[in-house]
């Protein structure tokens, strides 16, 4: 099993910043590709991010791409998503999630879901 817990969500400006964490434990971390979602009010959870096992390959959404910048640090166990000229449209509850596998941006191939942390961007 792998745990997965998130931190770093909260209230911010339109036009401002956020870093989300994700820490991991349980299994090898560096064995697992790791990814960010995130689901808002009322529809389905999307594909935001990804970085391969090793942190060589990412792949991010078109929506977030120069904006959201995927990283991890497979010393400490953590996966980072930096967030940067936050809209509206990007408050959701943003999930952390891991697979033994390569980077794929459809959900239902991640194996491992942390419980989230909540971004509320005020316009």
């Amino acid at each position: 099993q792998v745990q997965l817990v998130e931190s770093g969500g909260g209230l911010v400006q339109a036009g401002g910043s956020l870093r989300l964490s994700c820490a991991a434990s349980g299994r090898t971390f560096s064995n697992y590709a790791m990814a960010w979602f995130r689901q808002a009010p009322g529809k389905g959870r999307e594909f935001v991010a990804a970085i391969s096992d090793s942190g060589s390959s990412t792949d991010a959404a078109d929506s977030v791409k120069g904006r959201f910048t995927i990283s991890r640090d497979n010393a400490n166990n953590t996966v980072y998503l930096p967030m940067n000229s936050l809209v509206h449209e990007a408050s959701a509850v943003y999930y952390c999630s891991a697979r033994a596998g390569s980077l794929t941006p459809h959900t239902s191939y991640w194996a491992y879901w942390g419980k989230g942390t909540l971004v509320t961007v005020s316009s």
